[in-house]
């Protein structure tokens, strides 16, 4: 999921560099989306890790 974050904020970069503003901004908000839904991903499985070793 990071590497779909990495790619979208690619494509960002390289639209605004072309001057399409709209799709750049479109792809800057997905790549967010898509970081922070990762971030989550890793904090859930980092407490779901603790708990699991806690319990042996």
């Amino acid at each position: 999921m990071l590497y779909y974050a990495m790619v979208f904020l690619v494509i960002a970069l390289i639209a605004g560099v072309l001057g399409f503003g709209g799709i750049a901004g479109v792809s800057v908000e997905i790549a967010k989306i898509l970081f922070f839904v990762f971030l989550a991903l890793v904090v859930i499985t980092f407490v779901a890790g603790l708990f699991r070793r806690s319990g042996h």
